[in-house]
């Protein structure tokens, strides 16, 4: 630069005015980032989160986290009601056996010809395992109903005093058979809606007996099977002891049983546990002094005598039954050599969520729900469009 082009620089920068820099001030300026709602979806488990395609994860000072439908914000441990997931909940009741039980159900009615998702927990859990699915169904498929119910020795269902709790998969699957039917009677369906049956673990079995039996005739368009196969599963039984006597026995309060299936990861989404493990735990008061008084509902170490009669033959039963057939895993090497050459001669339709536990359908609500909506359109008899028979030309003058 000559000495000229120096004097002259020098003079401009002299006679303007000398701003300083205020950091507050910059920050009013920036135009703040506008507050999100979340989705009715909290999956802790950073990996599914991250996996998520367009998964967008905020800033802990950004408040992106507010509740629909009442639910508390922030890392609470608060327990959800079934009210924010059902429009009702039934006890229903078959008079006409007086031994029957009465099962507990969850009920959100279809909506003109919306098809119905039954829901079968598996062993330990209740109908409130498949709330939040049943809330991601229902915002991609309004129309859809969900009836989720408690199996006899869960959650809210009873058997008469002084008879014993039979867990067998014939006993079981009469249940769901009779809760349907009752429901029907009790909503007052002309007939019974499309039906998708969906069952995780022991309900799995339940609903692929039930459709086996095919005594719910065309109104089944599908079974949808949560991660259940019929090897891994009775191999897995070795081990059931073992994982029982690390359970804890029981929990001071209703809080610290949520955070037990959290930071165990038994459940990796804190929303699907403050939801169904209230369900899970009863207050115990006949021991005075006990510091864990909330215990578990059902035993199910006392259910080790049915653990083979739910398993053994299941995927030749999943295979043969009518009607579309899903399977959600959470690991491929759960394949047993029946389903693996079943799914290569493409009989069923198989989906992995690699980034799930064994609980899938509480660990990824959301991706859970899109693949039980998917299945149904599929399977949906109502969108067929069928062509004309023979014999209705012929009566309209056509030519064939």
């Amino acid at each position: 630069m000559s000495h000229l082009q120096k004097a002259w620089a020098k003079n401009r920068l002299g006679t303007m005015p000398i701003e300083t820099f205020d950091e507050l001030e910059e920050e009013e300026e920036t135009d703040p980032v506008p507050e999100m709602t979340e989705h009715f979806d909290d999956d802790s488990s950073s990996a599914s989160s991250a996996s998520s395609t367009g998964t967008i994860i905020p800033s802990p000072s950004q408040n992106l986290f507010a509740r629909p439908q009442g639910v508390p914000r922030g890392r609470t441990l608060q327990p959800i009601p079934w009210t924010t997931y059902f429009e009702r909940e039934l006890f229903l009741h078959d008079d006409a056996a007086p031994q029957s039980p009465k099962i507990h159900a969850y009920l959100t009615s279809p909506v003109g010809q919306g098809p119905l998702f039954v829901m079968h927990h598996g062993g330990g859990s209740s109908g409130l395992s498949f709330a939040v699915v049943g809330d991601h169904i229902r915002k991609r498929l309004p129309a859809a109903g969900i009836l989720s119910l408690d199996a006899r020795g869960h959650g809210s269902t009873t058997v008469p005093e002084g008879q014993a709790v039979d867990l067998s998969l014939e006993t079981l699957a009469s249940d769901l058979l009779t809760a349907i039917k009752l429901t029907q009677k009790e909503m007052k369906w002309a007939e019974l809606p499309p039906i998708i049956l969906v069952g995780h673990s022991m309900g799995g079995a339940v609903v692929t007996e039930l459709a086996r039996s095919s005594k719910l005739g065309s109104s089944v368009l599908g079974y949808a099977v949560l991660d259940v196969v019929e090897g891994s599963a009775i191999d897995a039984l070795q081990h059931m002891q073992s994982y029982l006597s690390m359970r804890p026995t029981g929990f001071q309060t209703l809080e610290a049983g949520i955070e037990w299936h959290t930071r165990s990861r038994t459940i990796r989404s804190s929303i699907s546990a403050r939801t169904s493990v209230p369900s899970l735990l009863s207050l115990c008061e006949d021991e005075p002094g006990d510091t864990r008084p909330w215990k578990w509902r059902t035993d199910l170490a006392a259910t080790k005598p049915y653990w083979e009669n739910w398993f053994v033959g299941l995927s030749a039963k999943f295979l043969a039954a009518r009607g579309g057939k899903l399977l959600l895993l959470a690991g491929t090497d759960r394949l047993d050599t029946e389903l693996t050459i079943g799914q290569m001669q493409g009989k069923y339709n198989l989906q992995v969520f690699p980034d799930a536990g064994h609980f899938i359908h509480e660990d990824l609500p959301e991706k859970t729900a899109i693949s039980l909506v998917d299945f149904y359109r599929r399977n949906d008899r109502s969108a067929l469009v069928l062509p004309p028979k023979v014999s209705e030309l012929l009566k309209r003058g056509e030519k064939v």
